[in-house]
C-alpha cells in the first residue's frame, strides 16, 4: 500500500496557482489566454518568432512530456504531430484556437490526476528519460507556465488592435 502523501496537496497548490488559480504574481497562464482571440494569439511580432498560439500549444505539450515521465510512458501519443514547438495556426479560426487551449486544459488535468496519486518515494525518483526528480518536474513545469504567461501578457500589448 502507498504511504500517503504529504506533499501532494502543496504541489498541487503550486500548479494550479501557476496555471489557474489566483495568483500574487499576476496573471497566470490560463489567465493571460482569457479573452485572447484567434487573430491575436496567431500574430507574430516579427518573422520566426513565436505567437501566443504557439507558447500555448508549446506550455501544453510540456505538461504532456512530464506525465509521460512520471507515468513511465512512451513518446508519440501528443495529440498533435511533432515535438516542442509547433507551427501554429495551421487555420486561424476561433474553433481551432478554442481546441488548442481545450487540449492545454486537458493534459494539465491529466497531468494533475497523475501527481495526486504520487508517492512520497515517487516524488524523489528520477524517472527514466528524465534528468531531475520527478518533484523538481512538477515544480519545473509550474515555473514554466508563468514564464509562459509573462511572454504572453508582453506579446498581448504588443499585438496590433
Amino acid at each position: 500500500m502507498k504511504q500517503k502523501n504529504s506533499e501532494i496537496p502543496l504541489l498541487l497548490s503550486i500548479l494550479d496557482e501557476c496555471y489557474e488559480r489566483q495568483a500574487w504574481h499576476g496573471p497566470n497562464l490560463k489567465g493571460s489566454l482569457r479573452g485572447v482571440s484567434a487573430k491575436t494569439a496567431a500574430w507574430r511580432p516579427e518573422p520566426g518568432r513565436h505567437n501566443i498560439w504557439e507558447i500555448a500549444l508549446h506550455a501544453a505539450y510540456w505538461k504532456y512530456v512530464v506525465r509521460r515521465r512520471l507515468l513511465g510512458e512512451k513518446r508519440g501519443s501528443f495529440p498533435v504531430k511533432g515535438s516542442n514547438w509547433f507551427l501554429r495556426p495551421e487555420e486561424a479560426t476561433e474553433t481551432s484556437w478554442k481546441e488548442d487551449r481545450a487540449l492545454l486544459e486537458d493534459v494539465h488535468r491529466s497531468l494533475r490526476e497523475t501527481i495526486v496519486g504520487l508517492s512520497l518515494r515517487e516524488l524523489q525518483n528520477t524517472p527514466p528519460g528524465s534528468k531531475v526528480s520527478t518533484l523538481r518536474q512538477i515544480y519545473g513545469i509550474s515555473m514554466h507556465d508563468v514564464y509562459h504567461a509573462g511572454q504572453i501578457q508582453a506579446l498581448k500589448r504588443l499585438a496590433p488592435r
